[in-house]
C-alpha cells in the first residue's frame, strides 16, 4: 500500500498524511457579486469589489478593485478578511484556478462573482491549504475539470473545488510547514522591495545626471567642460541588421551569434538564442557588430527596447547597432539613449507597424559631456546596475530554493 509521506519532513513529525477532499477541510465556501461598478478603484473608506486580477500567484493585491456606486448597498457577508483563501473561477484557462491566501486586507472589499472564497475549519491551516492549491498536481486537478467551449473563457464550479483531493498532515505539521514557507516568501518580498528601491534610486539619479543637476568632477576635483550638442551620426556608426534565408539550412546553427529584437530588454545582452554561419552572414544583409555596441529595436513589439552588447554578434533587420567613435564611450551612449527612450519612441511612424528609420535616429540631437565625464557617469550607473542584477539573482535563487522545497515537502 502506498504511503502518504513527503520526502522532506521536520524530524518531530511521523506517520502518513491523510487524503481529504477540500470539502472536508472547510467551514464555508462563497461566491461573490459583480454589480456595475465605477471604472476606478475605491478609497480605503469606500466599498469596492475585487477584480480577478487581485488574485495572482505572486500574492493578493487589494488595489485591484472597482468602487461600488454609492446608490448600491454593500453585501457585508462577502467582505474579504484576513485568512480567506480566494480562487479565480472564470476567465481564460491560464487564469482559472489561481489561488491566493489573504494575509492582510483593508476593510470594505467584497468578492466578485468570478472569485470563490474558502474558509477552513479549526483542523486545517488556511495558509497550508492555500499552498496545497498552488501545487502543480492540484492545479491540474482543478483545470482538468473546468468547463467552457474555448480557452478564452473557462469556468470551475464550487462542486469541482469541493471534490478536489488533498494530502494533509495534522494541524501542528501544517502550521510548521506554512510558517517555514512564509518566512521564505518574506525573504523574497524583501528582496523585491530592495530591487524596487534600487531601480527608483537609479531612475532618480539618471534624471539628475542628464538634467545636469549633478555633475561629476575630474580626479583633481575640478569641473569638467560644458556638455555639447551632437547628433547620433556625429558620434557613432549606425548598423542595421538582416536575416539570412530561413529555408537555407547551411545559413544557420553556425559560430556567429544572431540576435532578434525580442532579446533586447533595456539591459546587458550576454547571450543569443540563435546563430548563423559565415556563408549565412555573407548571403544576407546582416553585419557583424563589435562587442560594446549599443543596440536598439527599430520595429516590432519591442520597439524602442535597447541593449548593450557584450560579444561580437549580428542581428535581424529590426535591430540597429551603434558603434561609437573614439571620442565617445559606448556604455555612456547606452545610458543616454535609455534616458531618452520616450523621445526615441516619439520618432516612430508607420500605420500598419510602427518603426523608426535609420535616417531619423542618425539625426537625433542630444547633449554629451567630454569622454572622461562620460566614463565616470557610465561607471557610476553600471555599479548600480550590478547591485540590481545581484538582487535579481538572489530573488531567482530563493524562488528556485522554494520550488525545490515544494516538490519535496508535500505528498
Amino acid at each position: 500500500m502506498e504511503t502518504l509521506q513527503p520526502k522532506l519532513r521536520f524530524p518531530e513529525f511521523e506517520g502518513d498524511w491523510k487524503l481529504k477532499k477540500i470539502n472536508d477541510t472547510i467551514k464555508s465556501i462563497d461566491s461573490g457579486w459583480s454589480p456595475q461598478c465605477e471604472d476606478y478603484s475605491s478609497d480605503i473608506n469606500e466599498w469596492g469589489v475585487l477584480k480577478t486580477t487581485s488574485v495572482v500567484w505572486e500574492g493578493f493585491n487589494e488595489n485591484e478593485n472597482k468602487k461600488l456606486p454609492i446608490k448600491l448597498k454593500p453585501k457585508e457577508n462577502i467582505e474579504v478578511v484576513a485568512n480567506d483563501i480566494l480562487i479565480t473561477r472564470a476567465g481564460p484557462t491560464n487564469r482559472v484556478g489561481v489561488s491566493v491566501h489573504v494575509d492582510r486586507v483593508r476593510p470594505k472589499l467584497m468578492l466578485s462573482d468570478k472569485l470563490i472564497r474558502l474558509r477552513t475549519n479549526e483542523n486545517y491551516s488556511s495558509k497550508f491549504i492555500s499552498i496545497l492549491l498552488s501545487l502543480e498536481n492540484i492545479k491540474n486537478q482543478i483545470v482538468s475539470k473546468s468547463s467552457g467551449l474555448a480557452t478564452s473563457q473557462t469556468n470551475i464550479s464550487q462542486n469541482i473545488l469541493l471534490n478536489v483531493k488533498l494530502s494533509v498532515p495534522l494541524f501542528e505539521e501544517q502550521t510548521k510547514i506554512s510558517n517555514f514557507l512564509s518566512s521564505i516568501d518574506e525573504k523574497i518580498n524583501l528582496l523585491k522591495e530592495k530591487k524596487t528601491l534600487l531601480e527608483e534610486y537609479k531612475k532618480g539619479m539618471m534624471q539628475k545626471i542628464f538634467n545636469q543637476e549633478i555633475r561629476f568632477k575630474d580626479d583633481d576635483g575640478n569641473d569638467f567642460e560644458d556638455w555639447e550638442e551632437k547628433t547620433i551620426s556625429d558620434l557613432t556608426n549606425v548598423i542595421v541588421g538582416g536575416t539570412p534565408s530561413t529555408s537555407k539550412e547551411t545559413y544557420w546553427n553556425g559560430d556567429i551569434p544572431w540576435l532578434s529584437s525580442g532579446e533586447l530588454n533595456n539591459g546587458i545582452v550576454s547571450v543569443a538564442k540563435k546563430s548563423i554561419t559565415k556563408i549565412g552572414l555573407k548571403n544576407s544583409s546582416a553585419k557583424l557588430m563589435k562587442e560594446n555596441t549599443v543596440l536598439l529595436a527599430m520595429t516590432g513589439a519591442t520597439l524602442g527596447k535597447m541593449g548593450f552588447l557584450t560579444f561580437e554578434s549580428c542581428g535581424n533587420q529590426s535591430i540597429a547597432g551603434f558603434e561609437p567613435n573614439d571620442s565617445y564611450f559606448s556604455k555612456f551612449l547606452f545610458y543616454t539613449l535609455l534616458y531618452n527612450q520616450n523621445l526615441i519612441l516619439s520618432m516612430a511612424g508607420g500605420a500598419a507597424q510602427q518603426g523608426i528609420n535609420k535616417a531619423s535616429i542618425e539625426s537625433l540631437l542630444l547633449i554629451f559631456p567630454c569622454i572622461k565625464e562620460q566614463t565616470k557617469i557610465a561607471n557610476f550607473l553600471s555599479a548600480t546596475d550590478e547591485k540590481i542584477a545581484l538582487v535579481v539573482t538572489q530573488i531567482e535563487d530563493t524562488q528556485e530554493y522554494k520550488k525545490g522545497l515544494l516538490q519535496q515537502m508535500f505528498v
